[in-house]
């Protein structure tokens, strides 16, 4: 994964999340929003279920759509996960703290790629399911069944001051 070469660095450096911390927001994270370059030249971001599998995320989706649409005219994507917002009002602020992966996207077309990546999203989103019955499931919806793999070239975090600042007090 690249994490530099063609990305402007982030203003407020001091507030950016190290790797293994954008990582953890990844895998933790349950929703994230997909932005893509839509119809007309307006942005479409929508909003998905994911799964990280420690190099690239994937999605699933119906065969034909927008998202698609999009995706085929310009694989260029990016895919922002909020892992905190915790509102203080008496501040006028929010703690948080979020990733964004850039990078491209493409529908998986091998069938063995596909089925493994449907299983880590349903052992992710069921992990106490039973095997059967999460292969059941799978097999259930597997004919209309598209998965998306983003395959990441730059992955950025960052974390409102004050939470760096308590990490950084001694």
């Amino acid at each position: 994964m690249e994490t530099n070469t063609g990305f402007r660095p982030m203003r407020r450096g001091k507030q950016a999340l190290s790797m293994p911390e954008c990582a953890e927001i990844l895998a933790r994270g349950t929703s994230g929003v997909l932005a893509l370059a839509g119809d007309g030249g307006y942005p479409y971001a929508v909003p998905l279920s994911y799964v990280y599998d420690g190099e690239r995320l994937y999605f699933h989706c119906a065969r034909a759509g927008h998202k698609l649409d999009a995706i085929a005219r310009e694989p260029k994507a990016s895919f922002c996960v909020v892992g905190r917002d915790e509102v203080i009002p008496e501040k006028y602020t929010t703690y948080f703290r979020s990733v964004i992966a850039f990078g491209r996207v493409r529908v998986v077309e091998d069938e063995a790629q596909k089925r493994a990546a449907i299983d880590l999203l349903a052992r992710k989103y069921a992990p106490d399911d039973s095997a059967e019955n999460r292969e059941r499931a799978i097999e259930r919806d597997w004919k209309p069944l598209c998965m998306l793999e983003m395959e990441i070239d730059h992955l950025s975090g960052k974390e409102a001051i004050e939470l760096t600042r308590r990490r950084m007090e001694p």
